[in-house]
């Protein structure tokens, strides 16, 4: 699998909206009621959450609650990403839209939250799992 990209910008109503390297829309993410990130597909489905831990580091789960991987902030700075087995994925940098830019360094990042295919966070059109 190439490396992908995946950049992530705030909207217009407190959302972060996430696009792929061609601009095609794939999703957004916004912040629940108990301090959790929501994430959606972009026809507006679920596609997981994300909580923060004890020492900082955000847990991602599935749209069922299965864990998914998690994130950390790097030592120079953006956050590096990890599966569920602690597998390293990929980093993420500020862009220059206030939000910032995951980098896949090829994997399967958080495979129960993102669609192989690029065209969504993770719809699993075809009820099995993810690519």
């Amino acid at each position: 699998m190439s490396d992908k990209k995946i950049s992530s910008i705030p909207g217009l109503f407190g959302e972060i909206d996430h696009y792929d390297e061609n601009g095609d829309y794939l999703g957004s993410s916004m912040q629940g009621l108990f301090g959790e990130m929501k994430h959606y597909n972009a026809d507006g489905s679920s596609a997981g959450y994300s909580v923060e831990g004890l020492f900082g580091e955000q847990k991602h789960y599935d749209k069922d609650g299965q864990v998914q991987g998690y994130s950390m902030d790097g030592l120079l700075g953006g956050r590096n990403h990890y599966d569920a087995e602690g597998s390293y994925q990929g980093y993420s940098t500020p862009n220059l839209f206030s939000g910032s830019t995951f980098h896949q360094m090829g994997g399967n990042v958080h495979p129960g939250m993102y669609d192989d295919r690029n065209d969504d966070w993770w719809d699993n059109e075809e009820g099995g799992e993810p690519d």
